[in-house]
């Protein structure tokens, strides 16, 4: 949906009180900016017009609009928080706070709202008494059979809509998983590092938790048959590796379905973000090549339509069908119906689709924007590595290991970046600042969002002046 000038005038204005722009900062033409936007010229003309007159930005003519050098604003840095030795405290913090750069948030800017609020009418107005008694366990199924059926097209994953389990998401899955194939002392095998919220979960549900390291080929699966070749669950983020953003390689993916099938094991493969990839047209999930079915394919509307709906799935291998139905009527409980029928039509109409269409040239753009804005201010600090997909970078320190006062550092101006190493949890750790960037709009926003903390930056990395 393209933005009126409502929208605009609030992002400047937003901008502008935060401090990403400062007075005497140069704003785009009002040609420059609507051709960017892919507005009218006179909607730009209209929002320039207001904050203009409220005093935000001065127009200087030939010169350019600029914000108003003589704006005084009172707004300060949010404190820091505190750098302890758990994590957790500061991470779930900025999750939960306004900022930029923040991980697994889609683009807002771009979804198609108009569309899914006509869906979510339809599915109001056409609302009938037995829609209020308690949902299914396993999901709605005209959903159930949407999901298949997009599965097998995009990922490659044969199944049919009885393998399909909706859920709540990550943990939701995670934990249904454990009460429905594992034993208390059964054997729990996470990638290191991996999603952090995903290893806190595990290590307060799971009593044999190890974990297997990852290199630029994805998790190392001779490691894990070196010394957790008796594990009963490995947990893996084969298309992208959360967070490295490697992908599995072709021999190791063989060699853990071998391991599984040798040893009547399981793997859990979380798709979290697979639908993004940039420089293959198609990029095969694991389950796709499962010919033993021992893979327990993860997915989530949460990266691709949006966090808030609160909507994941599982393909369960056929076996497995009793066990997750019966300990699902215990634990888990059905999903909200009414999400559950919006979310179908946005599907069974097309409207999904091409929203990810639109979404994988967006990413692309936006993650060249981010990367070529941090070469230029940060050459010596962050070096980068080139990786498929996906809705995040790490930049790694090139010296140093100070990440967690960095991170915190780059939070107190609203950049919710996480620090890399607190993702491992061994000690053979690596050092750097994970950050999304599907939300950074323009050139323009990225340097003024990415230059805040840059001055801070070299004073921590590097020291003060002699």
């Amino acid at each position: 949906m393209k933005p009126g000038y409502q929208q605009i005038y609030a992002r400047y204005r937003e901008n502008i009180i935060s401090g990403v722009l400062k007075p005497g900062d140069r704003v785009p033409s009002i040609r420059v900016l609507a051709e960017e936007l892919k507005v009218a010229r006179k909607t730009v003309e209209t929002a320039y017009a207001v904050l203009i007159g409220e005093g935000y930005l001065t127009s200087h003519g030939a010169q350019g609009t600029r914000v108003n050098r003589d704006l005084v604003l009172n707004a300060a840095p949010r404190p820091a928080p505190p750098v302890a030795d758990d994590p957790l405290p500061s991470l779930t913090g900025i999750r939960d706070s306004l900022g930029y750069l923040e991980l697994g948030i889609p683009s807002l800017d771009s979804f198609p709202y108009k569309k899914w609020l006509l869906l979510a009418g339809k599915a109001v107005r056409a609302m009938r008494p037995e829609d209020m008694t308690i949902p299914p366990v396993m999901g709605y199924y005209p959903l159930r059979q949407a999901i298949a059926a997009y599965l097998t097209v995009s990922r490659g994953v044969a199944c049919t809509a009885e393998q399909v389990v909706i859920t709540g998401g990550y943990r939701s899955n995670l934990l249904w998983i454990l009460q429905a194939l594992a034993a208390t002392r059964d054997k729990v095998v996470f990638e290191d590092p991996g999603y952090f919220f995903g290893q806190k979960l595990l290590k307060r549900t799971v009593s044999r938790l190890h974990y297997a390291p990852v290199d630029e080929n994805g998790i190392n699966v001779d490691y894990l048959l070196q010394h957790h070749a008796d594990a009963r669950v490995v947990i893996t983020t084969p298309s992208h590796q959360s967070p490295l953003a490697v992908t599995l390689s072709l021999p190791r993916k063989q060699q853990l379905l071998d391991w599984a099938s040798q040893n009547d094991a399981w793997i859990v493969e979380d798709d979290y973000d697979g639908e993004f990839h940039y420089t293959r047209k198609v990029l095969p999930s694991l389950k796709s090549i499962d010919t033993h079915d021992r893979v327990i394919y993860v997915g989530t509307f949460s990266k691709t339509v949006m966090p808030s709906l609160r909507i994941g799935y599982m393909v369960l291998p056929v076996t497995t069908l009793n066990a997750f139905r019966e300990s699902g009527e215990i634990m888990a409980g059905g999903q909200p119906l009414l999400a559950q029928k919006i979310l179908t039509a946005f599907l069974a109409e097309g409207h999904f689709y091409k929203h990810l269409r639109k979404m994988r040239t967006l990413y692309q753009q936006r993650r060249t924007l981010v990367q070529t804005t941090l070469q230029a201010l940060y050459p010596d600090i962050f070096t980068l590595e080139q990786t498929d997909g996906g809705m995040h970078i790490v930049a790694y320190l090139r010296s140093g290991s100070c990440d967690v006062e960095l991170a915190a550092l780059w939070q107190q101006h609203q950049l919710n970046v996480s620090p890399l190493s607190s993702w491992y949890s061994q000690h053979n750790r690596r050092f750097g600042l994970i950050m999304g960037y599907t939300n950074v709009r323009s050139e323009a926003e990225a340097r003024a969002l990415l230059s805040k903390p840059r001055a801070a930056t070299l004073a921590l990395l590097n020291g003060p002046p002699a």
